[in-house]
């Protein structure tokens, strides 16, 4: 009598070694995905590192953008990091910060960093750009608060620096992105995140620059849509002044 394969084979331990496999692969997978920005790694330098990890850059992988924007692939082997940045190493060692030899804010480094995202406008599902001025949209009022426009904006420093013009809404999303200041003695005009904006009765208070930095301010090309670059320099630029907008704001602070 022959007795059969299953007979004396233990399907419970089969089991858990390809589920301990299944999962492995998985980790590996999961991991290799996961490096499809920052990857191969770098030192402060900019040069190849030398530890690379234990896991493998993954192949490229192709992805088709909505709304007719195209393709974009990654890696795709360019450096999407911006090059020649004006720092200088405080020490020899890696690890160690790093100081700016110019205007740090004008330059987008340190807390004023940006990336160097795609020179478009975000979209909404219908393909429309998201982020438009309220002046260009019927049906778009103030249901709540105080409506800005018409009030001067004040600086960290208490200079008035202009007028708020208009406001700039997220339409899908129905709440408002940005202030629109126009600046005095012919200015132009610059966008100020809302969410560095605090609105009083008889004017706009923005802390974190002074009035010096307002005509630094990052400029949107188009009136109607900012992009997605704009975007990321304009924060950039405000969040910078938190620490760079004066000396004193650079000095520890003892409590």
């Amino acid at each position: 009598m022959t007795e059969p394969f299953f007979g004396n084979f233990d399907l419970a331990s089969l089991s858990l070694w390809l589920f301990w496999v299944f999962f492995a692969l998985l980790i590996f997978y999961i991991q290799r995905e996961n490096m499809r920005e920052g990857y191969p790694l770098e030192d402060d330098d900019g040069k190849p590192s030398a530890n690379q990890g234990m896991f493998p850059v993954p192949s490229d992988k192709t992805f088709k953008l909505p709304h007719g924007r195209g393709d974009v692939t990654v890696p795709s082997g360019q450096k999407a990091e911006r090059a020649n940045l004006p720092l200088e190493k405080t020490a020899a060692g890696n690890g160690f910060p790093f100081e700016p030899t110019g205007d740090p804010m004008a330059d987008g480094v340190g807390p004023a960093s940006w990336a160097p995202r795609r020179d478009v406008p975000e979209l909404d599902g219908h393909g429309h750009p998201k982020i438009v001025p309220m002046s260009a949209k019927d049906g778009f009022h103030v249901a709540s608060g105080r409506d800005p426009r018409g009030l001067p904006v004040k600086a960290g420093d208490g200079e008035i620096v202009g007028t708020i013009s208009d406001m700039w809404i997220d339409e899908p999303e129905q709440l408002v992105r940005y202030l629109e200041v126009t600046l005095k003695d012919g200015g132009g005009k610059r966008l100020i995140p809302m969410t560095v904006a605090r609105i009083w009765k008889s004017h706009v208070k923005v802390r974190l620059i002074f009035g010096k930095h307002f005509p630094g301010v990052p400029k949107h090309a188009s009136p109607r849509q900012v992009t997605l670059l704009e975007e990321d320099k304009i924060m950039g630029y405000y969040g910078g002044g938190t620490l760079y907008a004066s000396e004193a704001r650079q000095a520890p602070v003892l409590g």
